[in-house]
């Protein structure tokens, strides 16, 4: 009886559901056919039958929360049909091949983009997470709604993301930040975007977001009061000029508000734009004359203007932006822009496709041009580790507006330099660059570029690219340019040197070259995973493999030449054949890594990032230096990684019965206030972390505490980080990578 009542009591749920979707879908798009809707739904009902969320709620809850959302965006009835099935081929029988003959072929390619790799065993999360993001990517390129249903599933995964432990709480709001939320600004869809960075940050930094919203709240009542008087002015001016306008008020969002904290490291009272007014007009000319009107009635804050209509934002955003100072000294900032605009703002790309029934047509393929670029060069780049990274550069708003002698605008990355531009221009500009001149004035090629700069590339014939530009470019489109060049070359070069430090051991022990045969090499290729004799080679080259191992394993049994002393200097096993995952002492501590499949090899901790216990790491072979191992996170990764044959799998060794202490460098912005310094070392003191050095500077009520403290683990320093954060007037802790 109960289980028939609980039964009862679903149906009722999701049919309730169902008619909101339906109203929702009518009211939008009263013409449209919504029998493939109706269908989709039968369909989930009857194969998602049983199934519940981690809240309780019936599993068809979800599609039905997703194709809500898609309805909120005008979607067609196709992508909100694949909205309802976009879980079904994932979690229950039903594959591709039913969806095609049920639905047609392309509600079935949008459910292919939008579902999991689940097949495949992949060896990392980081390498599953690559591989369904570079699906989903593809998938896009042909139709824009695999990406919008898959944030419309985000959306309302992480609208209920409560009823998940801690660690999966903490990885899926990662992700969001880094990955779904700059895909939606990329697409221009602020409202979504907002939201899931809002929701992100909430599980990300608990306490992070409880700070800034009780200092937003604080200022909330006398904010609104503020605005409603602001408003009121600026009506009554439209109105005596005559142009008709909507004029509203907004509070910036607390991710937004977080960031700004973070880069500028000031107080929220700080913030120009922490309060602002929306001024929506009805063509181009009244944003104009609204912009000269509002700097008639206050004065303008030199450097604040913007004028994001004439120089749209890469995701088409369009708006004028300017700050103001009222009499009494208050900042506050102003948009202005047309409906059409506004609502290019809010929905961007979904703004465009809700009356349309097909593929992306060529008035979208502009604003596709950057995912167009992604797929180009993700082809080629196998490590995952290295597509997330590259990825998450290439998510991030481009901001810097540059023009070319003849006036070309050439939009970069913030921070970009001459190199970046050069690569933008043409791929042989890029690798044959020497110089820059910028506004006129010869500049190195490590000199940041501002919007505004009329930038001159100085070529050189012959001129190839250097490994130290991997640490001055910003745009993935250079570094892959750059990346690719090296590779080619810096093979050739490990294959030419790994074939001489074979004939130079082969000489040594008096072992005729002739014995040696191509079919004997790929063998012992073979031995060590590799296809080619030049993949043997190069990793000769590179390091890797002991041209004297090598030769052992071609040797007869009992012929070996002695290996001893050899360990340490060239990190080798003396077992041939052998795998061996052998511990290293780091620095003489008891703390240490293990290296998967090789011998007995010198590791160390890079000094560039120091990571400590519990953080993700990865090993990179150095030539004589041993493996040096580097934070994932770390910034110099990327410029590394270019060479895919030096990385080397490492972990933590589980052995940590030892408390063993690892320095981190923190710095605290604050206010400049009596007892901040009292409450920081008792923080620290309450987390049993020992103080090895701590500094302060202060200027303007605002102060920037650095500290040296001794750390166990990674969720110790967490601990100490949040503890830090919750003290009032605490803005920003930071941890320093570099000691």
């Amino acid at each position: 009886m109960a289980s028939l009542r609980q039964q009862i009591a679903t149906t009722a749920l999701t049919l309730t559901k169902f008619r909101e979707l339906m109203k929702r879908i009518q009211e939008n798009r009263p013409q449209d056919d919504l029998s493939i809707v109706k269908k989709a739904y039968d369909y989930s009902l009857k194969h998602h039958e049983g199934q519940s969320r981690a809240s309780g709620e019936p599993y068809l809850v979800h599609p039905l929360e997703v194709a809500l959302v898609l309805a909120e965006m005008k979607m067609d009835p196709v992508a909100i049909a694949a909205g309802l099935l976009h879980d079904s081929v994932e979690d229950t029988s039903v594959t591709i091949v039913d969806i095609r003959k049920e639905f047609g072929e392309q509600v079935a390619h949008i459910v292919e983009g939008v579902t999991k790799i689940s097949k495949i065993d992949f060896a990392t999360r980081e390498e599953a997470q690559a591989e369904n993001l570079r699906k989903m990517m593809l998938a896009m390129v042909d139709d824009i709604r695999v990406v919008l249903i898959k944030l419309a599933d985000r959306l309302h995964n992480m609208r209920t993301l409560e009823h998940l432990d801690p660690d999966r709480q903490r990885k899926i709001a990662e992700e969001t930040l880094e990955i779904y939320a700059p895909i939606a600004h990329r697409l221009g869809m602020g409202k979504i975007r907002g939201e899931l960075e809002d929701l992100g940050f909430l599980f990300l930094d608990p306490s992070g977001y409880e700070q800034v919203e009780k200092a937003v709240n604080a200022r909330r009542k006398q904010g609104e009061a503020f605005l409603a008087k602001m408003q009121a002015i600026i009506s009554d001016k439209l109105k005596e000029a005559g142009i008709q306008a909507k004029v509203e008020s907004r509070i910036k969002r607390l991710y937004s508000i977080h960031k700004k904290l973070q880069r500028q490291h000031i107080a929220v009272d700080q913030v120009y734009d922490l309060f602002a007014m929306r001024i929506v007009t009805r063509s181009l000319q009244d944003c104009y004359a609204v912009l000269g009107i509002i700097h008639n009635i206050w004065r303008p804050v030199p450097g604040r203007i913007k004028d994001f209509i004439a120089m749209p934002r890469p995701n088409f955003y369009q708006s004028l932006h300017t700050s103001v100072i009222t009499e009494d000294g208050t900042p506050f900032e102003i948009q202005i822009r047309t409906e059409e605009m506004h609502k290019m703002a809010e929905e961007g790309i979904a703004a465009h496709w809700k009356y349309k029934d097909g593929p992306v047509s060529a008035q979208d393929e502009q604003r596709l041009a950057w995912l167009r670029q992604v797929v180009e060069w993700q082809r080629d780049v196998s490590d995952p580790n290295e597509f997330l990274s590259a990825l998450k550069v290439d998510l991030y708003p481009e901001e810097v507006y540059t023009f070319t002698p003849k006036g070309k605008v050439v939009v970069l990355p913030r921070d970009a330099t001459p190199i970046d531009f050069a690569y933008t221009i043409h791929t042989e500009v890029g690798h044959t660059c020497v110089g820059a001149k910028v506004n006129g004035r010869m500049v190195p090629l490590r000199h940041k570029l501002h919007s505004g700069d009329i930038v001159e590339i100085i070529t050189q014939a012959g001129h190839k690219p250097s490994r130290d530009w991997l640490g001055l470019v910003k745009s993935s489109r250079s570094r892959n340019k750059i990346k690719h060049w090296l590779n080619v070359h810096q093979r050739e070069r490990s294959i030419e040197i790994g074939r001489k430090l074979i004939e130079k051991e082969a000489r040594k022990y008096r072992i005729p070259l002739k014995e040696i045969k191509d079919e004997d090499l790929l063998k012992v290729a073979g031995g060590y995973g590799l296809g080619k004799i030049d993949d043997l080679m190069s990793g000769i080259g590179y390091g890797k493999y002991s041209a004297r191992q090598v030769l052992a394993r071609l040797l007869p049994a009992g012929a070996t030449p002695s290996m001893a002393g050899d360990i340490e200097a060239e990190g080798l096993s003396n077992k041939p054949g052998a795998i061996a995952s052998v511990v290293r002492r780091v620095f003489g501590d008891h703390n240490a890594i293990m290296v998967k499949g090789q011998g007995d090899m010198l590791v160390y901790r890079a000094r560039c990032c120091n990571p400590i216990r519990g953080e993700s790491i990865v090993g990179y072979i150095t030539r004589g230096k041993g493996v040096a191992v580097h934070a994932v996170s770390c910034p110099n990764i990327t410029n590394l990684m270019y060479e895919p044959e030096r990385r080397i799998d490492v972990e933590w060794a589980r052995d940590d019965s030892t408390p063993t202490a690892y320095p981190v460098k923190l710095t605290v912005y604050c206010d400049d206030r009596f007892g901040m310094l009292k409450n920081i070392t008792s923080v620290i003191g309450d987390a049993q972390s020992n103080i090895r050095n701590i500094g302060a500077r202060t200027a303007n009520s605002q102060a920037s505490v650095e500290i040296v403290l001794d750390i166990s683990d990674l969720k110790h320093l967490e601990q100490i980080m949040a503890g830090l954060r919750k003290i009032p007037g605490v803005h920003e802790v930071q941890r320093l990578q570099k000691i």
